[in-house]
């Protein structure tokens, strides 16, 4: 094998990951960082040549890389959520699509003297905003749940949309002009859609019935699953060249609203290929880059044209697609400040650069250097830009510091209280009705169900609550619920009691650590132990740090007679107690810990 192959593949995987890991650590777009270092690997030091290293395959590859993700993104498309938003996300992706087409395509061809054919190609390309971005950017604005969900589908729907109207495009170029293809374009698109929705219905059934009658083992879920996906894939595009795209979208959202299996262990597989494959396109086509596409992007022209589409194209697409809609001027203002570009975008740019070139369309080449243009700046300005301005419009919901807590036993509700009582949002689970019932009365929040159950997390309210504890006297409850809502929740805020035989054992600790949440408070705090705690009379008493009081005279004066349970920052951020890794109280923080009963608590009240 040619050790130059291997380096630079190597490297494409060791820059696109490390550089989605700096940007999580730096809390900055992962887009930007990783644009960045392909371009580096790329023209600047040649450490990686896609062209050389995959050759003939590269855009096979590529194609491939923007199938998983599009069905991937299709798999978090949930019919439920259209109720309220059907409305808006149809005309986004219609009404909208034409006019952000329209401006684009009119500024590609008054600013840059582009032919005719390449402007309106350009203009398709660009319509998609797409869920790479999307996703990420709504993560870190935590924006209102009509909002959060109305982005999300436009940017998974517009993606294959956008795709589609570049392919039927760049075929009616190839066919001789947009005017003399007019026929065949129309009959192209409704082949797409015939045969790109057929070949994904049916392959998304076909994969149904394989896990619903047990024709595969677990271990081979998910790889069935990508041999389906690209099969279906490959057979769209055999038979409608470009209209894979469309198969592989209608195959995730069929899989996401079906009821039959559980797509569970398939969301976290994909979810994995997509981190995987964004980062390695990301940094091969930031690599094919050059210096000559910089000298012609970085001009005042490029300037011009990303500002039509930022405050013109945007806003305009937005308002009209939301006329009458019922949306807030608020809600229409953060929607036109919200289009970012993403790799769907720079993928088919790619793919059909270098296929109009040499076809002799030159102006082609630039496609790629404007697109990775409009993609930097877009992501640049509405990710540094956009959280702030959710904030300003009121759109951002808070950081959210509740607690969901699974089991609603009388020790269980007395924490729930305390922290409700504080201004924290707390709900409770349980499967006896005599718990819910008395949590009720206490004026608690509290649903009768079964946490282990799958769909349980669609039926409970999740708006503001950060975090899970499960207190169950059941060990493999609390597991299961830990293992149920840390994908809802994080792993790291998942917690539960330490259970009440083996925990110390240090053979088992990493092994148990996979299977269920962070342990709580200290190793030896079982439902057994607090429970006898409580019956003693033990209480729940806030202290607050100070520079004289800190936390180690706080141990020093209490010991064992206090265990603390939450630790309460200065901005309102509520912090669990949990073994693996404790919050350290500084002064100005205040500790929520549980007492014996004693009567020599100091420092529980806020100072002045």
């Amino acid at each position: 094998m040619d050790e130059n192959f291997l380096i630079g593949f190597a490297a494409i995987i060791v820059l696109g990951i490390g550089a989605y890991w700096v940007s999580w650590r730096l809390r900055i777009p992962a887009i930007l960082l990783l644009l960045a270092s392909g371009f580096i690997a790329g023209p600047v030091t040649g450490l990686i040549d896609p062209d050389r290293i995959f050759g003939d395959i590269l855009l096979p590859v590529v194609s491939v890389c923007v199938a998983v993700i599009l069905f991937e993104g299709g798999m978090n498309l949930k019919f439920s959520e259209l109720r309220e938003i059907r409305r808006v996300v149809v005309s986004l992706v219609t009404i909208g699509v034409l006019v952000t087409w329209a401006v684009t395509a009119l500024a590609a061809y008054f600013l840059f003297g582009f032919e005719h054919q390449i402007a309106v190609l350009l203009g398709a390309i660009l319509v998609v905003t797409g869920p790479t971005v999307i996703m990420p950017l709504l993560r870190n604005i935590r924006a209102s749940g009509r909002m959060d969900s109305i982005m999300k589908w436009e940017g998974i729907v517009i993606d294959p949309i956008g795709a589609l109207l570049a392919v039927l495009v760049f075929q009616s170029v190839m066919a001789g002009g947009i005017i003399v293809a007019t026929e065949q374009v129309a009959f192209s698109v409704l082949k797409t859609v015939i045969v790109g929705g057929a070949i994904g219905v049916a392959g998304a059934r076909a994969l149904i019935t394989i896990l619903r009658k047990y024709w595969v083992p677990d271990y081979l879920q998910n790889p069935v699953t990508l041999m389906i996906l690209i099969v279906s894939f490959a057979l769209s595009d055999y038979i409608q060249r470009e209209s894979g795209f469309v198969t592989v979208t209608i195959m995730g959202i069929v899989l996401a609203n079906q009821k039959t299996v559980s797509v569970k262990r398939i969301m976290e597989f994909k979810e994995t290929l997509r981190v995987l494959f964004i980062s390695s396109l990301f940094i091969i086509l930031a690599s094919r880059l050059t210096f000559k596409d910089l000298d012609f992007i970085l001009t005042y022209k490029s300037a011009l044209f990303l500002g039509v589409l930022i405050f013109i194209a945007r806003p305009l697409c937005v308002f009209l697609s939301t006329r009458g809609s019922g949306l807030q001027l608020k809600e229409k203002l953060f929607l036109s400040w919200m289009a970012p570009r993403g790799i769907v975008a720079a993928s088919v740019a790619s793919v059909f650069g270098l296929k109009l070139v040499g076809s002799g369309f030159t102006q082609a080449d630039h496609l790629v250097s404007i697109t990775f243009l409009v993609i930097t700046a877009t992501v640049l300005v509405y990710g540094l830009t956009a959280p702030a301005l959710a904030k300003k419009l009121g759109i951002a919901r808070p950081d959210p510091q509740g607690v969901l807590f699974v089991g609603a036993h009388d020790w269980a509700r007395a924490i729930a209280k305390f922290l409700q009582d504080d201004g924290f949002k707390v709900s409770l689970v349980d499967s006896h009705w005599e718990n819910v019932s008395s949590a009720r009365r206490d004026g608690l929040n509290a649903y009768y169900k079964n946490i282990v159950l799958d769909n349980v997390a669609e039926d409970i309210d999740c708006e503001g609550i950060g975090k899970l504890l499960a207190l169950t006297s059941n060990d493999e409850v609390n597991s299961l619920a830990a293992l149920s809502f840390a994908e809802t929740f994080g792993r790291s805020e998942v917690y539960q009691l330490p259970r009440q035989t083996g925990w110390h054992n240090p053979h088992e600790e990493n092994y148990v650590s996979e299977l269920s949440g962070r342990f709580l408070f200290r190793p030896e705090a079982t439902y057994e132990n607090i429970s006898k705690k409580f019956g003693s009379g033990a209480v729940i008493k806030k202290t607050y740090m100070t520079a004289e009081f800190d936390f180690n005279a706080f141990s020093g004066r209490y010991g064992d007679k206090a265990m603390p349970l939450f630790l309460i920052k200065e901005n309102g951020d509520l912090l669990a107690f949990a073994n693996d890794n404790p919050p350290a109280p500084q002064p100005g923080h205040c500790l929520v810990a549980l007492f014996a009963e004693i009567t020599d608590v100091i420092s529980v009240s806020e100072p002045a």
